[in-house]
């Protein structure tokens, strides 16, 4: 245990930690874009349905609330295996036998490659957005009738979709 001078142990330890901290934001910046993946996706759904009153139709496997569950629990996966790793190259570096994990980033590496890949089709396809105006589906309730205001602004232009967005969410 003392075949290392203690200088040069702390030093590796740190090196250690800051390797671990690494991997800390990397897992955090997977799940954050996770996240907003999933959430933009969402968005979008809703913003089209919106804009065109009906239903856009949605790819079961290849989409991007998918795609964004998957960075999710790839980032959580990393998290925990990086806390694993932190802690063998603890021990290793108390017992002054060190020895790299190549396997590791092999395996990283691969699952960041196939999770960009199932990015691509997102990213290149193309929703059919009608060329006519978005036109406002009247309320069914009294109540909503009294309660949304005449637009008087020309019908077609980004005003007027603001605000036919805007009383949707309402």
């Amino acid at each position: 245990m003392d075949k290392i001078p203690k200088i040069d142990r702390q030093r590796e330890h740190q090196a250690n930690e800051r390797t671990f901290l690494a991997w800390l934001r990397t897992s955090i910046a997977l799940i954050g874009f996770g996240f907003a993946i999933a959430r933009f996706g969402i968005f979008l759904r809703q913003l089209n349905i919106a804009l065109t009153q009906q239903e856009p139709p949605v790819n079961p496997l290849s989409n991007s609330e998918n795609l964004g569950v998957a960075l999710v629990i790839f980032g959580i996966l990393v998290i925990a295996l990086a806390a694993w790793r932190y802690n063998q190259v603890f021990w290793q570096i108390e017992r002054a036998d060190y020895r790299p994990n190549r396997l590791m980033v092999w395996i990283m590496t691969g699952v960041v490659i196939i999770l960009g890949f199932l990015s691509i089709p997102l990213l290149l396809r193309r929703d059919q957005v009608p060329s006519h105006s978005p036109v406002l589906i009247q309320p069914q309730s009294r109540k909503l009738q009294r309660s949304t205001p005449n637009l008087n602004v020309k019908k077609g232009t980004i005003t007027t979709i603001y605000k036919q967005i805007f009383l949707l969410f309402k």
